[in-house]
């Protein structure tokens, strides 16, 4: 054969080399997710409680699977990143009191309030302390909007309400009307009040603006809980938290000679300021402080070209461990859908970027502690990150995978706050689905789960939950399947895996998705930004460059 043919055939080679089609994106299985799912579920890992055995037997399982993937350590040598975290058990005096020029009142515990201290000293005593009403107990700029103004709250107790001003009002500019926003939050209530250096702070309970019940209040009542460990740090600490019913409230503001109505339509107005109620309050809480270290478990692909940026999933691997029997007798409260679906599907994509082409940026796996205690371990991610801020391009966060088969639409929790969801619904019309927000904006659930400490942060978070309109059955089935979870399953012993009742079609087509944006972000020079009318918008401006 001559040299010229053998260069003609050479060149046709390489064409058809260059012409041949790319390896297909990785394509999800029930198989990636159901054995996980299946493991992490079961008794023998005795629910996957912090600070038991059952956490080293999960943390273990996690590091195993991490390796068999052939993924790298995330923290330096090693897959772990200890978060040091102390329990504190309160007992609250039966009683507080409050006095006044016209009088006393005494109110009762658990009926009338809960209180509990973050503080680790053996006793907690106040004693004729002022109480203020703050309002909303917000101070946001962005709003022009400060219920702090032009008063000194240090060593005195604020009264505040639950929820944001705009809320009930039919004004979405008002905050964001019925929307809950992160000053909203009852723990955005606590941080306030410490940063404004009072000694206590007390949250007006309503149901319908809180979304849930006093009983929900009353679990708390001498329930240890579980902190960061900051010892050495010293952050100035509320002596308590709190809340009172709305009865009490409105005794309180009897007593100090106020109209309750007038006061709760002031506070709803930017000019509103705080005012003494002219009250004094006396209670004291008994502490006892354990102090233990739980682990995150953390691993990566590094990226091809851009290595020092990072895109992060994150799903927390606890629940409840060993607690309450039910009816049944059932002690081990396994926690299938929340999280070890999350946990799984995070193993799940993990597999999938390993196997697929290097991605240009790294990506990193985060499975986080006590996302049940407090969010505590994204939020220890976020107090001491192994990746910068700076560099860190997202976060996607997986809190329960769809159990209920094929759905044509997914939940956006926290609509209109990342362009990260613009990106998903780049990736749902691809797929031939759809987003809808979320069908109770009141309840604040971008707050309440581990994306959350990624946002406060200034990275914008991308987390949805699974849709209702079913692919066969339509919206009201679908609607029916998630109340029956919330009222038969959720955070109860018999939430356990059953295939009989459980369908992986459609938790297979959301870890789909949430691969497909993140592969797509992966291998992209995109650095999604917050909207303009988020909260955190404010905070990733501050450090990042422009």
């Amino acid at each position: 054969m001559n040299s010229a043919r053998i260069a003609t055939l050479m060149a046709l080679a390489c064409l058809s080399a260059c012409q041949a089609p790319q390896k297909p994106p990785y394509t999800f299985q029930v198989a990636d997710i159901e054995p996980n799912l299946i493991t992490l579920s079961s008794d023998e890992f005795m629910g996957r409680m912090p600070f038991t055995e059952g956490e080293k037997i999960t943390t273990d399982f996690l590091e195993t699977e991490f390796k068999k993937l052939g993924l790298e350590p995330g923290n330096g040598d090693s897959y772990f990143q200890d978060v040091p975290m102390v329990s504190i058990s309160c007992n609250p005096a039966e009683t507080m009191e409050f006095k006044s020029k016209s009088g006393s009142l005494s109110i009762e515990g658990l009926k009338d309030f809960v209180v509990w201290t973050q503080r680790t000293d053996s006793l907690v005593e106040v004693k004729d302390a002022e109480v203020v009403f703050a309002g909303f107990g917000i101070v946001a700029p962005e709003y022009g909007w400060n219920d702090y103004k032009n008063i000194d709250v240090k060593g005195k107790i604020v009264v505040v309400l639950v929820n944001d001003p705009g809320f009930g009002t039919e004004d979405a500019s008002l905050f964001k009307g019925n929307t809950m926003t992160y000053y909203g939050r009852w723990t955005y209530k606590y941080e306030e009040a410490a940063r404004q250096g009072a000694l206590g702070c007390l949250i007006v309970h309503n149901t319908i603006p809180a979304g849930y019940g006093f009983n929900v209040i009353q679990n708390s009542w001498k329930a240890s809980k579980l902190y960061l460990d900051d010892r050495g740090k010293e952050p100035y600490k509320l002596g308590f938290e709190g809340w009172i019913t709305l009865p009490t409230a409105k005794k309180l503001f009897e007593m100090g000679g106020m109209n309750d109505s007038e006061m709760l339509a002031k506070a709803r107005k930017a000019d509103f300021e705080p005012v003494s109620m002219e009250i004094f309050a006396s209670g004291s809480i008994q502490v006892e402080a354990t102090y233990n270290v739980s682990k995150n478990v953390v691993a990566k692909v590094t990226g091809k070209t851009r290595p020092d940026e990072y895109l992060v999933y994150s799903a927390h691997w606890d629940h409840f461990g060993i607690g309450k029997p039910d009816e049944t007798g059932d002690s081990i409260y396994n926690g299938a859908l929340d999280n070890a679906s999350g946990t799984a599907a995070l193993i799940a994509l993990a597999k999938a970027f390993k196997t697929d082409p290097q991605p240009e940026r790294t990506v990193v796996f985060l499975a986080v502690t006590a996302e049940e205690q407090g969010l505590w371990g994204s939020a220890y991610y976020a107090q001491n990150p192994i990746y910068p801020k700076e560099k860190t391009v997202a976060n996607i966060n997986m809190d329960g995978i769809n159990p209920y088969g094929k759905m044509k639409d997914v939940s956006i929790i926290g609509a209109g706050q990342s362009e990260m969801e613009d990106l998903l619904n780049v990736e749902l019309e691809k797929l031939g689905r759809y987003s809808a927000p979320e069908p109770n904006p009141v309840a604040g659930y971008y707050f309440r789960s581990d994306h959350f400490n990624f946002a406060k942060i200034g990275i914008p978070a991308l987390y949805f939950g699974t849709g209702i309109d079913h692919f066969e059955k339509g919206k009201e089935y679908g609607k029916q399947l998630q109340e029956d979870y919330t009222a038969n399953y959720y955070h109860k012993p018999n939430e356990e895996y059953d295939p009989a009742r459980w369908n992986l079609d459609g938790a297979v087509d959301d870890v789909q998705l949430l691969y497909n944006v993140g592969k797509s972000l992966a291998n992209s020079d995109k650095w999604p930004a917050w909207k303009q009318t988020s909260e955190f918008k404010s905070v990733r401006d501050s450090y990042m460059k422009k």
